[in-house]
């Protein structure tokens, strides 16, 4: 099983899930480039063939997918680019490249925006952390999510202030032709746009089923571990 995380987030995000879900399958948490202990050099590059790279590297021939906002992005990019590697997928209130935008997703990319070329990195991240996690979040995931977030960024201005840039290939993703079984989950509070995706994954995609959670903001992984940990082995060992 390939756990990987949200762009607010890194591969700790997976830790509540981890005890559990190690009992039964051998599973993997990747740092994104750009996220946690992982760089992001001055190169061209795609997540989806880093992905292929690091399921070949470690003998994986087939995988789960379980992906949260960018990561349900490059798990789509994945199944699109690499289906034979994808044994069955599970998007947490996942991202999708090109997707319409909503009056909220462009406010909260332009306030960010604000902050970040006024130089208020605390700002920035204090407005991810209130945007992205719900009701449920306690004050300890909150600060997981605000540490997770501070290294992000500091990744990040690094890689964009050098002399040259990374450039990420975009993947295209029809969700039509993504034959595996899908789990697609949304939140109740998360934010419209991702609703929005999720619904519309959840028709396109031929072997989808949606589970909305009313109680769920962006982070659902986070905010109900547990709840999501079951839902997770649940689909994955269902016939």
């Amino acid at each position: 099983m390939l756990l990987l995380h949200s762009g607010v987030c890194d591969r700790r995000m997976w830790e509540p899930q981890w005890a559990t879900l190690t009992t039964s399958f051998r599973v993997v948490r990747p740092d994104l480039r750009g996220f946690g202990e992982t760089p992001l050099p001055a190169e061209r590059f795609s997540f989806a063939a880093d992905i292929v790279e690091l399921l070949d590297f470690l003998d994986i021939e087939r995988a789960y997918i379980a992906g949260s906002s960018l990561g349900g992005r490059v798990a789509l990019e994945l199944a699109s680019s690499a289906p034979e590697r994808v044994e069955r997928l599970i998007l947490l209130c996942s991202a999708l490249r090109g997707f319409p935008s909503t009056p909220d997703a462009d406010a909260f990319e332009a306030a960010e925006e604000a902050m970040f070329e006024s130089g208020d990195l605390d700002g920035a991240v204090e407005l991810n952390v209130r945007t992205w996690l719900g009701p449920e979040a306690d004050d300890a995931t909150r600060e997981l999510v605000r540490v997770m977030q501070r290294r992000a960024f500091e990744v990040q201005v690094t890689a964009e202030a050098g002399p040259e840039q990374p450039e990420m290939t975009d993947t295209p993703v029809e969700p039509a032709n993504i034959l595996v079984p899908t789990l697609v989950v949304s939140g109740g509070t998360d934010m419209d746009q991702f609703q929005a995706v999720a619904a519309h994954l959840a028709e396109a995609i031929p072997d989808a089923q949606h589970v909305p959670l009313d109680w769920a903001g962006h982070l659902p992984s986070l905010e109900r571990p547990e709840a999501v940990t079951e839902l997770i082995a649940d689909f994955c060992t269902e016939a």
